[in-house]
């Protein structure tokens, strides 16, 4: 194998490691939002609880002053209804009670409603207090893992960016740029193997005299792949499918 060819796999390692580490870096800012969320979530509960809470008890006043309206206006009536002299007022003052005392009973009613409706809200205060309790710690724990994570990703990351120039500078800066124009291309990877006379990532077939230079030990020609133009480098099969493999070199399936 060409030298250079083993330096540039070893470039190829790292910079598969390197882009995977970014990837992942780039991943955490949204983790991080994602635990913020549901801390924000939690609160909003909670706000939202204690809002309704607010509400049923302002209504809550409300009604017990209807219902303490109504009650006077029906004392009153009765009490005016002892010293009227005709049958005719007697039988309105009795209309307006019994519509004081109606209304005065519907009050009632839609007090009850909100003392029943508090004391549910109240329950749902109480527990969105718990939850937020909840949610912060667990929130706090899961934030100090995804941090320990982004750091020791940040520090591989930093330690294999120096490896990488270490193995970039034993690479020719012809042979250099033109490994990364290709990786630039083809989603970060330059090189491909060649495998049974073909590139084992784009599959096209490889001329027979590259193929045979590429396996030759002592082979120095740089090749690239005629279709997706990785740079080529051969790889030994399993010693099991050496013994399986046609004499000739021409591969089976092709006669």
């Amino acid at each position: 194998m060409h030298p250079d060819i083993k330096c540039l796999l070893e470039l190829q390692s790292v910079d598969a490691r390197i882009a995977e580490l970014r990837r992942r870096l780039e991943e955490f800012p949204r983790r991080l939002a994602e635990t913020d969320k549901r801390v924000a979530d939690a609160r909003q509960q909670l706000t939202s609880a204690k809002e309704a809470l607010t509400s049923s008890l302002k209504d809550r006043k409300t009604y017990e002053m209807d219902v303490e309206s109504w009650k006077e206006k029906a004392r009153k009536y009765r009490e005016q209804s002892f010293a009227v002299k005709t049958n005719e007022a007697y039988k309105a003052l009795q209309h307006e009670i019994q519509h004081a005392e109606g209304e005065m009973a519907r009050a009632e009613d839609r007090l009850l409603e909100r003392m029943v409706a508090g004391e549910d809200f109240d329950r749902q205060a109480k527990s969105a207090e718990r939850d937020i309790a909840t949610v912060e710690r667990a929130t706090d724990v899961e934030r100090a893992s995804i941090r320990a994570e982004q750091s020791a990703l940040q520090h591989e990351l930093e330690e294999r960016e120096s490896e990488r120039k270490g193995f970039a500078a034993a690479v020719p800066e012809s042979l250099l740029a033109e490994y990364e124009r290709i990786a630039n291309r083809r989603h970060g990877i330059g090189m491909a193997a060649v495998r049974d006379e073909a590139c084992t990532l784009c599959g096209v077939r490889i001329r027979p005299h590259v193929f045979q230079e590429l396996r030759r030990p002592d082979q120095n020609q740089i090749f690239q792949c005629e279709t997706c133009a990785r740079i080529l480098y051969y790889v030994e099969p399993p010693p099991s499918e050496q013994v399986n493999a046609p004499a000739s070199g021409v591969p089976a399936n092709e006669g």
